[in-house]
């Protein structure tokens, strides 16, 4: 069996492999065009995206610096993604992300993760899982999504959190390791902090 063929089934592989290395260098170029834009040239970020993602839908926006191991090859993005500084995808394995997610400065969503046995790790040998994130989802500044991970739509994570597990929808969850607070409920349609009432009467829909 190949190291990509481990690779592809998430089996413990070894990922200075010379073909896997031979083909994220040549996409590393891509991804260095795209961090090398000029604000003004959007149209070439979104002609360069459409060439490094898996797949990208309408309107997404990633502002640079964007990293990613593969140049997002294995990233398949939905419609009207944000996302702001600083993105980083380990997208050795596959990478979903529903229609208007929203990911705060310095997210890290890593599908890879090294093995905790010493010898192992000497070789740097590692293993991935794929991570989903649905539908409306908004990603705090600096968490930090770890193999395997499912988050459920319309959930917000928290700033700085750590996602372990998966989360289920229509939750606020936060912390290290990040576990659910609270559902999302009426308050959250009134409030938009404490105390600080949403003007709905002045706000276009």
């Amino acid at each position: 069996m190949t190291e990509r063929e481990r690779m592809e089934k998430g089996l413990v592989y070894d990922p200075s492999d010379e073909s896997l290395k031979g083909e994220q260098a040549e996409l590393a170029e891509l991804l260095y065009d795209f961090n090398h834009t000029r604000p003004s040239e959007q149209d070439k970020r979104d002609a360069l995206l459409k060439r490094m993602l898996g797949s990208v839908g309408e309107g997404c926006y990633i502002e640079p610096p964007f990293y990613a191991n593969w140049s997002g090859k294995n990233a398949f993005f939905g419609s009207h993604v944000y996302a702001n500084f600083g993105l980083t995808l380990v997208d050795d394995a596959k990478i979903t992300v529903g229609d208007y997610v929203m990911f705060g400065p310095n997210v890290t969503v890593a599908t890879a993760n090294h093995t905790v046995w010493p010898e192992l790790r000497l070789r740097q040998m590692q293993y991935v899982k794929d991570i989903t994130i649905g539908r409306n989802v908004w990603i705090g500044a600096g968490a930090v999504i770890l193999p395997g991970v499912s988050i459920g739509e319309n959930s917000v994570i928290g700033a700085g959190s750590v996602v372990t597990r998966d989360i289920p929808a229509n939750v606020v969850a936060v912390g290290n390791p990040c576990r659910v607070m609270r559902e999302i409920g009426e308050n959250d349609r009134i409030y938009f902090r404490r105390g600080e009432k949403i003007d709905w009467e002045n706000i276009k829909c």
